[in-house]
């Protein structure tokens, strides 16, 4: 973690969403609370390790709530906390952009478009939904 002074708000919300996987676990998070299998499966791509990485840091930047069940066998779940879903309001903009630029960055970047269905899992859902998941004050 950062020791050093933010010099603003963008700076500060870039380290607590930086890296690859933080911005799509948010995503993947917005409409409803998910074991880790889960959301392993909606994140195609991540291993393991670097899942449990950025959820632990996502955790102690009080952004994902990580509720243990006390059962046999044990279950884990993860949810957004309020401060997650102002951040994925935040990020809904963002969002909105990729999205109507979509094409144009894959065609700039010589990136293949994604075949739909083809990770198996389902898209992640566009701002839209997110915005309208949020307005429900939290989970």
């Amino acid at each position: 973690m950062r020791k050093l002074p933010y010099s603003c708000g963008i700076d500060a919300a870039i380290d607590v969403v930086g890296g690859k996987w933080k911005v799509l676990i948010l995503w993947a998070l917005h409409d409803r609370r998910q074991r880790f299998g889960q959301l392993r499966r909606s994140l195609p791509g991540v291993s393991e390790k670097v899942l449990i990485q950025q959820l632990r840091e996502m955790e102690a930047d009080q952004i994902v709530h990580r509720e243990v069940y006390r059962e046999v066998p044990p279950r884990v779940e993860y949810s957004l906390t309020d401060l997650g879903v102002s951040l994925n309001e935040a990020l809904a903009p963002l969002g909105a952009w990729g999205a109507a630029h979509r094409s144009h960055i894959e065609a700039v970047r010589g990136v293949p478009p994604a075949a739909e269905g083809a990770d198996g899992g389902e898209e992640l859902a566009e701002p839209e939904a997110v915005a309208a998941v949020s307005t429900f004050g939290g989970k």
